[in-house]
């Protein structure tokens, strides 16, 4: 059984293409040098892996991006970042105990359990990071994840791609050699926004240009029979960080980013005591 525990870093926001097969919707705006325009996010809606209607709201999604407005996502909104949308973001930790790995995320204290070895409940009340259940397979530990929760801004990835009850997410999580580990990164450079940590915007997840150890690759496959019409699949690859576990707080509050802007929202009020 492999020892994945400890704490693991990337210097990118997004997901990297896979080796072969569907990958993840990719920007349709380009920088000159053919790199995704992190200002712009405007998902690729034309994707035939999108059904009608979720091509449709990353359509409408994409308009929005073209405006210097971002559009409401569970990051901006301060909201729980259910799987796959949270294997986008740079820092983990992985607990590894008994019949349970806990993986806790620095973005706002997130935290998901996978229960090893075991099933799903036969009736599953759905929640914002699913039911976990894994098992190892040889030198990988496999994830897989149903029962993720549908809310109004609940999305697969920073394009808006939409999901349904039928959200099924299978993770793959396995070391790899150094080598390994700076092809698959330099493969999703162009499609992923880099953090440079000395710019302020990188939260401390600088991983240490020293350390030539083995890294932590996961390999995900996505299917969802209500919004894609085939599964497709990337890989996210973290390295071992340099600093201290940063704390990131986000909070939901009365500010809302929209299409119109940022606006106010009521709070709510008690009309009498609760004793």
């Amino acid at each position: 059984m492999p020892d994945l525990s400890g704490r693991w870093s990337r210097e990118h926001i997004g997901f990297d293409p896979p080796l072969s097969g569907t990958g993840p919707i990719v920007n349709r705006s380009r920088l000159r040098s053919g790199q995704s325009n992190p200002r712009q996010l405007v998902g690729d809606y034309t994707n035939p892996v999108l059904k009608p209607q979720a091509s449709e709201i990353v359509r409408q999604r994409a308009e929005t991006g073209l405006t210097t407005v971002p559009a409401p996502s569970p990051s901006n909104q301060c909201l729980p970042m259910p799987p796959p949308f949270i294997l986008q973001w740079e820092q983990i930790q992985v607990v590894q105990q008994g019949g349970q790995i806990t993986i806790l995320y620095a973005d706002d204290h997130q935290v998901r359990h996978i229960r090893m070895n075991q099933m799903h409940p036969a009736r599953l009340i759905p929640s914002w990071h699913g039911d976990s259940i894994g098992w190892f397979e040889r030198d990988t530990l496999v994830v897989d994840t149903i029962g993720i929760k549908v809310g109004a801004n609940s999305m697969m990835d920073w394009f808006g791609t939409p999901y349904s009850e039928a959200l099924h997410v299978i993770e793959r999580y396995r070391l790899i050699d150094y080598e390994a580990a700076r092809q698959a990164i330099q493969r999703g450079e162009k499609e992923n926004l880099h953090l440079d940590p000395n710019s302020g915007l990188g939260y401390g997840v600088a991983v240490d240009p020293n350390y030539k150890g083995k890294a932590l690759q996961v390999q995900f496959t996505v299917e969802d029979d209500g919004t894609l019409t085939m599964p497709w699949s990337a890989t996210v690859t973290y390295q071992r960080p340099l600093g201290d576990w940063m704390e990131i707080v986000c909070a939901e509050n009365t500010r809302r980013t929209g299409a119109k802007g940022d606006t106010e929202t009521s709070v709510p009020t008690a009309s009498k005591p609760d004793f």
